[in-house]
């Protein structure tokens, strides 16, 4: 503790060495504790999904977030953890990315520049930096469902959902 009474120093938090995959752990012969999964559910293979990821959009274009969402439960499903990661989070990650394209189509459709409202000079598009703040939001939740996944999947897999994101905006511009 220093002097003015602060505690300085210590470890940072993410510091140190990254855990490994369950599948390596497992390749490599050694014990690996696996998460509990919760008792079993019976009932619809996608859980339903919520009325904010379908809601019709004030432009009247259609928002991807349920289909986002579909793609985000099957690739978990595929895997086993679907029941690991909370609902809430994947839906988090569907609104993300639809907000985060609809932001990109409207960059596309305006352009970079925008004027100001008072004096009517040029100044950077506000749609730019709320596509920034998306794409940070995305990458956020993804590393922490990527990480439940990483440490619950006892096989090997390759490829996301998130592979697929600059598709997803490709095909939004047609």
């Amino acid at each position: 503790m220093a002097k003015d009474g602060t505690r300085r120093g210590g470890a940072r938090p993410g510091a140190g060495r990254k855990p490994k995959a369950l599948s390596e752990k497992i390749s490599e012969g050694r014990k690996a504790e696996v998460m509990l999964e919760p008792a079993e559910l019976v009932g619809a293979e996608i859980p339903p999904i919520k009325d904010f990821l379908k809601a019709p959009q004030k432009n009247g274009q259609p928002l991807i977030a349920e289909e986002v969402y579909r793609d985000t439960y099957n690739w978990l499903k595929a895997r086993g953890c679907e029941k690991l990661v909370s609902q809430h989070l994947v839906e988090q990650y569907a609104m993300s990315v639809s907000r985060w394209v609809q932001c990109e189509n409207i960059v596309s459709r305006t352009g970079m520049l925008a004027r100001h409202p008072t004096t009517g000079n040029a100044i950077a598009s506000p749609y730019v930096a709320m596509s920034q703040a998306y794409m940070k939001q995305i990458n956020s939740i993804w590393y922490q469902i990527y990480q439940i996944v990483k440490e619950n999947c006892s096989s090997e897999f390759q490829g996301s959902p998130q592979d697929d994101l600059m598709e997803r905006l490709l095909q939004s511009r047609r």
